[in-house]
């Protein structure tokens, strides 16, 4: 069983010491973020993160565009990507037992209205590819829900979204900030459907205006 957390982290302001905590609590073996900033990465490393996640993917471009894998086993090349405007990492995790895992950090931009900005957005969704001879784990902020069709057609790739699986594919991950309750569900764990999902839960982080999603995943036989 594999053990998955992402957070967008708006900002690189998310309270590094309670992500940090939370990933101590729910014993993950993967930790993806977005919207990583190099000040966040110094405060998650002085929370202890490196310690858990000694092993890391990071593209970080400055702003909300960076992104990265952390994980408390190797990481090698992951998966060829298009470079989109947001930094979305690959990694390729080996596992003690010699199976092999393909990550993807994703984190499309937001559809905004104006200056085509929803064309955009659909664009860099579709380049995500198919899922491949790997077990394969795509997750982040995808700036999208189970309305929009272009995240569908994701799932028709081959892949399963963790929430639906285990029936909490309406737990809302965003709201605006200011607010007290999320509103939409943004944040999504995919896996191929070699595997399957044993837990779902969605979890507050002060600070930012997104939850972190957990997932349990089940690796298929080697």
């Amino acid at each position: 069983m594999l053990r998955v957390l992402t957070h967008n982290m708006y900002f690189g302001r998310a309270d590094a010491e309670i992500l940090v905590t939370r990933v101590r609590q729910l014993d993950a073996d993967v930790v993806f973020l977005q919207e990583l900033t190099e000040d966040a990465v110094t405060r998650l490393k002085q929370a202890g993160l490196d310690d858990l996640m000694p092993h890391t993917q990071l593209d970080l471009r400055g702003g909300s565009r960076g992104s990265g894998i952390y994980a408390r086993f190797p990481l090698g090349e992951g998966p060829a990507v298009p470079v989109i405007h947001m930094a979305q990492p690959t990694a390729l995790l080996e596992l003690p037992n010699g199976q092999r895992v393909e990550l993807i950090c994703v984190h499309p931009v937001t559809p905004r209205p104006l200056r085509d900005g929803a064309t955009q957005w659909r664009e860099e969704l579709r380049v995500l590819p198919a899922p491949g001879d790997l077990p394969r784990i795509v997750a982040g902020d995808f700036n999208a829900t189970l309305d929009h069709a272009v995240f569908r057609d994701i799932l028709r790739l081959g892949y399963a979204d963790a929430g639906l699986q285990t029936g909490g594919a309406l737990t809302p991950t965003w709201g605006p900030p200011g607010r007290t309750n999320a509103l939409f569900t943004l944040d999504h764990v995919l896996v191929d459907r070699n595997c399957a999902v044993l837990g779902y839960s969605v979890h507050n982080i002060p600070g930012t205006d997104h939850r972190a999603v957990y997932a349990e995943i089940q690796l298929p036989e080697r």
